[in-house]
C-alpha cells in the first residue's frame, strides 16, 4: 500500500505553507478541503484548549469537516514553519485512493476507542460517589446508539 505522501506526491497535489502561529483550519469554519502535513508541527485547539500536537508527516487535518460536511471542530495552527498538501476536490480524491480511506477510518476508529476507554475511566471512578456526573452515562450511550441517519 503507497504512503499518503507518495499519493500526495504522485497526484501532484499544491502545497501551501504556514508560518509559526498561523491558522490553517479555524473552528467553526468551512474550507471543505483536506489536508495532509508534509512538513513541520501543528497544535489542534477546541475552544482556545490545546487537545494536540501533531508532527508526523502525512497526518490527516480536516477530515471530519470533509466527512460530515459541517464546519471544522477545532482550530489548527502552526506552530512552526510548516507545509501541507492540499486537496481541494476531497471527495473524488477519496473516491481515487480507497487506500486514504482505510487510513482515515483507522484514525478515526482510534480516536473512538481512545475516547469511549476515557469515558469508561470516569464512569467507573466516579459511579461510588454520590455526585457522579450521569452526563458520562448519556454521553457513552450517545456514543454507542448513535446511528448516521444518511443514505450512503
Amino acid at each position: 500500500m503507497s504512503s499518503i505522501l507518495d499519493i500526495c506526491r504522485t497526484t501532484d497535489l499544491p502545497v501551501r505553507s504556514f508560518e509559526s502561529g498561523e491558522e490553517i483550519l479555524i473552528e467553526g469554519t468551512k474550507d471543505g478541503f483536506l489536508y495532509f502535513l508534509k512538513e513541520g508541527a501543528v497544535e489542534v485547539c477546541k475552544s482556545d484548549v490545546t487537545v494536540n500536537t501533531i508532527s508526523s508527516h502525512g497526518s490527516i487535518l480536516g477530515e471530519v469537516s470533509v466527512l460530515l460536511d459541517r464546519p471544522h471542530m477545532a482550530t489548527v495552527k502552526a506552530i512552526k514553519p510548516t507545509t501541507v498538501y492540499l486537496v481541494e476536490h476531497p471527495e473524488q480524491f477519496l473516491r481515487d485512493h480507497p487506500e486514504v480511506n482505510l487510513q482515515i477510518a483507522r484514525l478515526l476508529a482510534s480516536r473512538l476507542q481512545g475516547v469511549t476507554a476515557y469515558l469508561v475511566d470516569l464512569k467507573q471512578q466516579f459511579e461510588a460517589r454520590e455526585d457522579h456526573p450521569g452526563v458520562v452515562d448519556e454521553v457513552l450511550q450517545t456514543l454507542l446508539q448513535h446511528h448516521v441517519n444518511k443514505e450512503i
